[in-house]
């Protein structure tokens, strides 16, 4: 007896099906896919599929749900998105980040007694994106109107069951929340008691949301019934929210509480189709936002890798890890310095940066012995037929030019001696995400965010207002190209991925997590390209994250932000023998019990025309498919 339980644990020890379980079960489909970061938000989705409605409108549906459920994010926050076109094979790239309104200088902040702009509150808020995002798909990508696409969050906004995490955030916030009259009367709906927040379970109404929608809706309404074409119609909910009535309380519900965006700043802000950023990494285009996101992060550090055989390393070695964190943290210091809005001046040496011959020199940096805590940006106008017009600013901060390597090293150490827990919380902070595919070849991922908990709402909207504005910079020397001015957008962390092999979706990929997020998706395309892993275990995969970065969310002081260099955090089943070796190299070692962060992904079976899906078991994050 006990030699057959031996014999049947070592078959199912090689099982490969067993080998690859997972906490969550793959998601399979063969005519659609919805996955989000709430199971209700995902019913959202799910229920515009079933009356027809492509990918597009799905994601729309699913974007209104997350925001009306305060799913780390609101209505008056920024949306971006990557969309394969089936019908043209492009992938679109949708911008509906925010800008900076009249009066958000440098200057101003500074007044103040800021080293960056304030995490909350009015003066944290772009001009809400989400809305005019969301129409804009809707108009040029969809085939329903946005009365029937929000029909289900403007169902949530009437009364629905609350979910314990948005109403324990309510409540862990509240003595904020009260600082803001309209985000008290809506959030905390029991003001005086012990508990003021809403219960888990409770049904948590949001009359003025409610209204909001309802107007936008109406516009829409009156427009088709006048006989105007579909598009024409959506526009008049569109003119509605930022021209009509609806921006002007938003407005003056900023402008009441010491917010500086105006008419004008709602009128001039558009949301920018723009082409995507690609690289080519081993037969795979991987295709990311422009860099006012922090996309290229992830294509600069697959043409660092591409250099080094992976797979020889093993998943998770210590000398996989080791080589994944250098090139994590060489992209990301070009990010700290290079990224920026490319609408405004100057404009970022964005060809250098992706520039395969630039990736091999910014390669042959890692040394394999330790880590580099004093890695700084590199240098990458030469690989644009350019010289750098900054290298004054890089010396301002203690980086020399090192003529051989083109790299800059500082002389000096920083150090973030912020407490663990805080960091960690702005390094993850807000975002969720949203994938949706169809079974005509409609494929959307999308990273909104902006507006989370806590958030001041806006006057009698119902609408939280984002605090993107904290992403800018007020000293040029840390980012000459994403300098905080009026009417620019700021960079920021969101980052949907598509993949595409021989011309046809691969994967598409989101996860929300502010400056982890492209670390993530990285380690998660990764397991997959490298490592066979199938979707689902992918998204749950042990993970690593670098804290060798500048922060894009935090406090106002400068060392708030600062980098921790040669901090790690690993998963909590690292092997004894990597930690070790790790901690030879110079490594700082955190653990957690969930490393791969909240990834939500689909994977394109082209042998059985179908659709596997895999949503992380960090978080909520759930999907359903057909």
């Amino acid at each position: 007896m006990k030699n057959l339980c031996l014999f049947l644990l070592l078959s199912l020890a090689l099982n490969p099906l067993f080998a690859q379980q997972t906490q969550k079960p793959m998601l399979y489909g063969n005519s659609w896919m919805a996955i989000t970061g709430k199971p209700m938000a995902a019913t959202a989705g799910a229920m515009i599929f079933q009356q027809g409605g492509n990918a597009v409108d799905a994601a729309c549906a699913m974007l209104a749900a997350t925001c009306t459920m305060w799913d780390t994010l609101s209505w008056g926050g920024e949306t971006q998105a990557l969309i394969y076109n089936p019908n043209t094979k492009k992938v679109i790239a949708i911008n509906a980040m925010g800008i900076a309104p009249t009066g958000a200088t440098v200057a101003f902040f500074k007044a103040k007694g800021y080293n960056f702009p304030p995490e909350y509150g009015p003066l944290a808020a772009t001009t809400p994106g989400t809305p005019g995002g969301l129409i804009y798909m809707l108009s040029k990508y969809g085939s329903m109107s946005l009365k029937q696409v929000l029909a289900p969050a403007m169902h949530m906004a009437a009364g629905y069951a609350i979910e314990a995490q948005a109403a324990n955030s309510m409540e862990r916030d509240k003595e904020l929340i009260k600082t803001w009259p309209y985000s008290k009367k809506v959030l905390l709906p029991h003001l005086g008691e012990k508990r003021e927040a809403p219960e888990a379970g409770e049904v948590f109404i949001q009359k003025d949301l409610l209204t909001t929608l309802s107007k936008m809706v109406e516009a829409e309404q009156a427009a088709l019934k006048k006989g105007r074409t579909r598009e024409v119609a959506l526009m008049a909910a569109y003119d509605r929210f930022y021209k009509g009535d609806i921006g002007q309380e938003f407005v003056r519900g900023s402008k009441e509480q010491g917010g500086l965006i105006t008419m004008d700043d709602l009128a001039k802000w558009k949301p920018v189709e723009e082409e995507a950023l690609s690289t080519d990494y081993k037969g795979i285009k991987v295709y990311k936002l422009k860099q006012w996101t922090q996309g290229p992060v992830l294509l600069q550090a697959l043409n660092i890798l591409e250099n080094f055989d992976l797979k020889a390393m093993g998943y998770n070695s210590s000398k996989y890890i080791h080589t994944v964190y250098q090139a994590m943290n060489l992209s990301f210091a070009d990010r700290d310095f290079y990224y920026g809005d490319p609408n405004q001046n100057p404009a970022e040496p964005i060809k250098g940066l992706l520039s395969k011959d630039y990736a091999k020199q910014r390669a042959s940096l890692i040394r394999f012995d330790k880590n580099n805590a004093n890695i700084g940006p590199g240098d990458p106008y030469p690989y644009e037929g350019k010289k750098n017009p900054y290298l004054n600013l890089l010396k301002s901060r203690g980086f020399t030019p090192d003529t051989a390597s083109r790299n800059f090293a500082p002389k000096h150490d920083l150090g973030n001696n912020t407490p663990k827990e805080i960091y960690e919380d702005r390094l993850w902070r807000g975002t969720t995400s949203i994938e949706a595919a169809d079974k005509a070849g409609w494929v959307v991922s999308v990273t909104p965010s902006g507006g989370w908990l806590p958030a001041c709402i806006a006057g009698n909207t119902g609408i939280g207002m984002s605090q993107r504005m904290q992403s800018f910079v007020l000293d040029s020397a840390l980012n000459p190209f994403n300098v905080v001015a009026p009417g620019k957008r700021p960079r920021v962390t969101l980052s949907p991925s598509l993949f595409l092999k021989e011309g046809k979706p691969f994967i598409s990929a989101a996860v929300q997590g502010g400056d982890t997020q492209d670390q993530n998706l990285l380690q998660f395309f990764l397991n997959m390209a490298e490592f066979d892993m199938n979707v689902q275990k992918a998204t749950e995969a042990a993970n690593f994250n670098t804290n060798q970065l500048w922060l894009s969310l935090g406090g106002t002081k400068t060392s708030d932000r600062e980098p921790k260099p040669g901090q790690i955090l690993l998963n909590a089943n690292t092997k004894e023998e990597v930690r070790n070796e790790l901690k030879k190299m110079g490594y700082v070692l955190s653990f957690s019990e969930r490393t791969s962060g909240p990834i939500n992904a689909i994977y394109f079976d082209w042998k059985h025309n179908s659709l596997q899906g895999g949503s992380s078991n960090h978080g909520e994050d759930y999907g359903i498919a057909w």
